[in-house]
């Protein structure tokens, strides 16, 4: 089966309805006296969003850290064989879906980023990936996209990478894309914006990935899908019973078989789990970063509903 043709069906991506508060409607009128009507009680009225503002719903005095984010593990990962392909949609298709995490792996070479999964060029370069969140973000501007940018596949010098990155947010004009801070905002202060969660040394600024007094990260990359899904579901039941960090928990695996194979025996139990009974009351689940999440279909739709 041809994965990219199937893709491009699936990428007619989905509109399903995330009801959110959205003010009043008058209901049904009372009869007055002589047979004219006079307008009876407010009732609540909702407004169905769909997965490109489903940020819309949410108050933007929450802190980014309270919500459920649905997210894309090597999310520019679309080319190079089985054990390199860990995506099957474009950065603009999974934000459109309702991915809000990025996991960007940049290559310092030649004066530009180019985007690898390791050895393999992604046909895409950080100039692309941050052209579809400023093109997703000017048509929504509800909604925020929260980026790790890691080197990959070059060794220079965590100073030389810093000093590239600072190149796009000056030189090449990206600096106003990003809310570069020192601690993770609200969703008010992040809405329309890029958030660097920076996985190097040298970027300038950024959430530091993997502060222990930041972030929970689960990202046992190395088990195999029946020893990693405990793994899974034990992180989200620590990020309900134990808020106050940013949890991460990553439902990817490279261990015994390609990424897409791993993908279709976790993702359906995942979803089963979070559609289940008593997890349904689950909110704040954290950042929960998927390898394929569109061949599931309505695995993005629920994550959204645990917010």
């Amino acid at each position: 089966m041809d994965r990219r043709g199937f893709l491009k069906g699936a990428a007619a991506l989905s509109t399903a309805g995330l009801a959110a508060y959205a003010g009043a409607t008058p209901a049904s009128a009372a009869p007055r006296p002589g047979g004219t009507l006079v307008p009876g009680p407010r009732a609540p009225r909702t407004r169905v969003l769909g997965t490109p503002d489903w940020m819309a719903g949410l108050d933007s005095a929450r802190p980014l850290r309270t919500l459920t984010v649905p997210g894309t593990h090597d999310s520019g990962a679309r080319f190079g064989g089985p054990w390199v392909e860990c995506q099957n949609t474009t950065v603009a298709e999974q934000l459109t879906s309702g991915i809000r995490f990025l996991d960007i792996r940049c290559r310092a070479f030649d004066g530009s980023f180019s985007i690898h999964h390791g050895a393999f060029y992604q046909r895409l370069n950080f100039d692309d990936v941050l052209t579809a969140c400023r093109d997703f973000l000017a048509a929504h501007p509800s909604e925020t996209v929260l980026m790790r940018v890691k080197q990959e596949y070059s060794e220079v010098s965590d100073a030389q990478f810093g000093a590239l990155f600072a190149d796009y947010l000056d030189r090449r004009g990206w600096r106003s894309l990003f809310l570069i801070a020192d601690a993770l905002p609200s969703l008010g202060q992040a809405r329309g914006r890029v958030v660097l969660l920076a996985d190097n040394g040298g970027l300038p600024g950024g959430i530091r990935w993997g502060d222990s007094s930041v972030f929970d990260i689960q990202d046992d990359y190395q088990a195999e899908p029946f020893a990693k899904y405990p793994q899974i579901e034990a992180q989200f039941r620590k990020a309900v019973a134990q808020p106050g960090k940013q949890y991460i928990n990553f439902v990817s695996t490279a261990a015994g078989l390609p990424p897409r194979w791993n993908s279709d025996r976790l993702n359906p139990k995942v979803h089963a789990l979070l559609d289940s009974a008593g997890p349904d009351g689950w909110r704040g689940l954290g950042i929960v970063v998927l390898d394929f999440p569109r061949t599931r279909t309505g695995l993005v739709e629920s994550l959204i509903r645990h917010n």
